[in-house]
């Protein structure tokens, strides 16, 4: 077997239970072991209304490729709050195999962009749609951390932006619900003011990639009709917190 973050195979019931902390401060954190944005305090702002909708395909090879694109709307109308935390939630079916692609380092990505990393780091593409209008592109790098831990860069170049995501185990409510692995991505705070940050409206991004042979996310092929269910933990700088979920057949 390649090494890589595997996980179990779980056919996922057709409706999950509730989350015990609904209708209160939200869904539970599924990865908090892992590196932790520094602290601010919450702002006054509209409420998001999130949905996610999630596709699973073909990689070109063995593997499969998984599409998260989700929207953002704010309540009763404006832009959407800016985002503090973002938690990619898999269906437990799946696998993955960052250990079999080269990793691209965060200074050649800050010294030339993309362009600076060698071939076969990338792992994930995909769009960035801006308030109230314009979109900008989105790419994501393989990537080993300075403290060991496997994970991600999503970058924009458009904007100069470049965001941290590790590889981390969900706790035992999630795993209960379905999930086993997450990337928790973090959005740094920035010298504009919270309330002053302004969300996306939509967000796309496809996970899985090919390289001399191996597949970023592979999916057993007696898991290949069911279910998985996805999930986007999000944190917003208002204090709010949603999980927008969704199924899709692998």
């Amino acid at each position: 077997m390649r090494n890589g973050l595997v996980a179990a195979v779980l056919v996922l019931s057709a409706a999950a239970p509730a989350w015990a902390g609904e209708g209160t401060g939200g869904p539970p954190d599924p990865a908090p072991g892992g590196p932790q944005r520094p602290y601010e305090p919450d702002v006054a702002g509209s409420r998001n209304v999130d949905s996610l909708a999630v596709e699973v395909d073909g990689d070109g090879g063995a593997g499969v490729r998984v599409g998260f694109d989700r929207t953002s709307r704010a309540e009763p109308a404006g832009p959407p709050a800016a985002p503090r935390r973002f938690v990619f939630l898999f269906g437990e079916a799946l696998r993955f195999h960052p250990a079999d692609f080269p990793v691209c380092a965060r200074a050649d990505i800050e010294r030339a962009g993309p362009a600076a990393c060698p071939e076969g780091p990338q792992v994930g593409r995909g769009t960035s749609h801006l308030y109230p209008e314009g979109t900008a592109e989105v790419y994501a790098f393989n990537a080993r951390h300075p403290n060991g831990m496997r994970g991600a860069y999503v970058v924009i170049p458009a904007n100069g932006t470049i965001l941290d995501l590790t590889w981390e185990r969900v706790t035992r409510p999630y795993h209960e619900r379905g999930y086993h692995w997450a990337l928790d991505e973090i959005v740094p705070p920035t010298a504009t003011p919270p309330g002053q940050r302004v969300g996306t409206r939509r967000f796309e991004l496809t996970w899985g990639a090919t390289h001399l042979g191996f597949s970023f996310a592979t999916l057993p092929e007696r898991s290949r009709t069911d279910r998985l269910r996805f999930g986007l933990w999000s944190e917003f700088v208002t204090g709010q917190i949603v999980l927008p979920e969704t199924t899709a057949r692998g």
